[in-house]
């Protein structure tokens, strides 16, 4: 699967503990990471400054869905099944 054009919701639903250029402690889940564009795309995608957790997200039906609210709402729940939020 390829990450679907204009979601970013890996990008909002989970938090992210390890530095984030312009956000040095992370971000709590459900809030925007700073590094999304308004096309919803990451700024630092090519930089090696883009956190490795994020690097290592692969989309995946399971947790994509077939829409951005599908993705928001997967993350969101794996987010609190996993007690990382």
């Amino acid at each position: 699967m390829d990450c679907r054009a204009e979601c970013g919701a890996c990008c909002t639903a989970p938090s992210i503990t390890s530095p984030i250029p312009g956000m040095p402690g992370g971000k709590p889940a459900g809030v925007p990471c700073v590094q999304l564009l308004p096309d919803m795309r990451c700024a630092i995608f090519s930089s090696p400054e883009r956190p490795a957790v994020c690097a290592g997200f692969l989309p995946e039906e399971s947790v994509c869905g077939s829409t951005r609210a599908d993705a928001l709402r997967i993350i969101g729940w794996l987010e609190s099944e996993t007690g990382a939020a």
